[in-house]
This record gives structure tokens, C-alpha cells and sequence, in this order.
């Protein structure tokens, strides 16, 4: 099969000097998927610049395009609520007709992480509730009426009908790196995200970086194995932009060819790249964007 090839637009622009603009081209140039990232805010310079909502972007990229898969890279617990997500992911699936991916993980230290006020929670904390907030998502997604009393969060005869367009519920892609985080990815996960190995980034070399996913991806096959699943029937989605190559494959056709055929003989399906954004870490040339978008999938075939 022939690896995707799919799209980040972040949510910076209004939706009518630019914004809807983007979805559309997206969806011309043969995107498999336009994700956006769900946060209340991001990092530097992103912070204090505009920033929108993700379910009600993706809700208006469904009503612009026709056949695009749409998704979030990633919805996390550090703002969202179990029973409240399901509800807005159930309306978003009907709406885009069965066409939304939901990206999810275990959340950061960043912005996000005290907006509401409260304490940023520890590492183990986060993957505690992650491991609460992802089966019980699954349950709020599958179930007529979902009653649930956890450490952290609880349903009280929680209705979510008619559930989701597509069956048994939309995917999930499931970000992880570490054991627990595997295991969440291997039974509850559709797909599985990386973003390369964080501890790398500033000092490794592309050769370090593709050892450090095979090693992930032969985690992600022995938490599959504990289960009984065949990892070859999880998606492995790699997320550009946070491997020691930064910026560099996207300088031209040749150089993300090189690049993903890399990720591509260890097995990942999908490549995400971002739409460019100028004086970012995201800058780069337009027409070499959409040429890698039009004809690196053919070459990767």
C-alpha cells in the first residue's frame, strides 16, 4: 500500500481571510487527511497571536469540503472532558459525514496544561488519566448509556445518541512513546502517532531519529502482542516538524522523498507535514509544498 500523504493547518487564521481557504486547498491537492491541533494555545510565537477552537474549525472545514478525512494531532485531557468530547465528536462525525479521525494523547506541560487553574499535573498523573480518559471515550462513542464513577472522571447515565456516522465509532489515533501509553495505543487505537523521539531532537542526526521510531514501533508490536493483535493492522502515523531534520525535508520534492522513504521501510502508513506558516518553525516555500503534496505520493509507492 502506498504510504498517505496528509496535512496540519493550524488555526491561525480567520475563517474568512484565509482560513476556509486552506481546508479547501488542502482537499485539491489530494490531502488524505486535514488535522488540526487542539489546544487553547500553543508555544512561541503562536501564544499571543490568534488561535481558534479546533471542533468548530474542523465542524466548518466538513461543511467546505466534500471527501477529506478531518482529525485533531491532538486532543488531549489537559482541557476536555470525556463526556462533553464525545458529545461534540458525535455531532462532528455527522456533520463531515463519517469523515473525522480523532488524534489523542496523554497532553504536555505547555499552556494548556493551567489554563483552567489548575496545578500541572505530574507524568504519572497524566498517564493515569490518560488511562481513565481513553477507554471511557471508547465506552461514551459506542454505548447507548455510559455510567462511570473513575479516580478521575465520571458519566451518569450519559446518552449518546445516535452515535457516530462511522462504525463502531470514528478511529482513534492514539500518540505514545512510552509502555503505558503503547498498551492505550494497542487496544484502543485505530492508528498509533509519533513524532520521532523528543529527547533527540536538539542534538541527534536523521539516523538516530530513524533507529528511535523502529525502536517505538517494536514497542508498539510487543504491547500488541500482549493482546493478541496483529500490530500491522495499527496505522503508524509519523507527525512532522520535531525530528532532528526540522525544516530541512521540506526544502525541496527531492529531500521529503529521501526523508520518508526513510519512515517508510520501517513501516509507517502515514506522513502528516504542516501547512506553511511564514516565520515560524513551519516556514516554508509554497510551491515546493505543493509539489511534494501532488507528486511524493506517487514516488513513494
Amino acid at each position: 500500500m502506498a504510504m498517505r500523504l496528509s496535512t496540519v493547518i493550524l488555526p491561525v487564521r480567520r475563517w474568512r481571510e484565509g482560513g476556509r481557504e486552506q481546508w479547501v486547498r488542502a482537499e485539491g491537492l489530494g490531502f488524505h487527511t486535514a488535522y488540526t491541533y487542539d489546544h487553547l494555545s500553543w508555544r512561541v510565537p503562536f501564544r499571543d497571536g490568534p488561535w481558534f477552537g479546533a471542533v468548530p474549525t474542523l465542524t466548518a472545514a466538513a461543511a467546505a469540503t466534500g471527501h477529506i478525512r478531518l482529525g485533531t494531532l491532538v486532543t488531549s485531557p489537559n482541557f476536555r472532558h470525556p463526556v462533553t468530547l464525545a458529545k461534540d465528536l458525535i455531532a462532528l462525525d455527522d456533520v463531515s459525514g463519517g469523515r473525522i479521525t480523532l488524534g489523542i494523547g496523554a497532553g504536555g506541560s505547555g499552556f494548556d496544561a493551567t489554563a483552567l487553574g489548575q496545578e500541572p499535573w505530574t507524568p504519572r498523573e497524566r498517564a493515569d488519566r490518560f488511562g481513565e480518559f481513553v477507554p471511557l471515550l471508547d465506552r461514551l462513542l459506542t454505548e447507548g448509556s455510559v455510567s462511570h464513577r473513575g479516580t478521575y472522571y465520571s458519566a451518569d447515565e450519559v446518552r449518546n445518541l445516535p452515535g457516530c456516522v462511522q462504525g463502531p465509532r470514528l478511529p482513534f489515533a492514539v500518540a505514545a512513546t512510552g509502555p503505558r501509553g503503547m498498551r492505550i495505543a494497542a487496544g484502543h487505537g485505530q492508528a498509533w502517532v509519533t513524532t520521532g523521539d523528543p529527547k533527540i531532537f536538539e542534538t541527534g542526526t536523521s539516523e538516530e531519529s530513524v533507529e528511535a521510531v523502529r525502536g517505538q514501533i517494536g514497542k508498539l508490536a510487543a504491547a500488541c502482542d500482549e493482546i493478541g493483535r496483529d500490530v500491522a493492522g495499527v496505522e503508524k502515523i509519523l507527525l512532522t516538524g520535531f525530528t532532528p531534520d526540522e525544516g530541512r525535508p521540506m526544502e525541496s520534492l527531492d529531500a521529503f522523498v529521501d526523508f520518508a522513504g526513510r519512515y517508510a521501510a520501517l513501516g509507517i502508513d502515514e506522513i502528516v507535514i504542516h501547512a506553511p506558516i511564514p516565520g515560524t518553525i513551519f516556514a516554508a516555500d509554497e510551491k515546493v509544498f505543493e509539489r511534494i503534496a501532488t507528486e511524493a505520493p506517487k514516488q513513494l509507492s
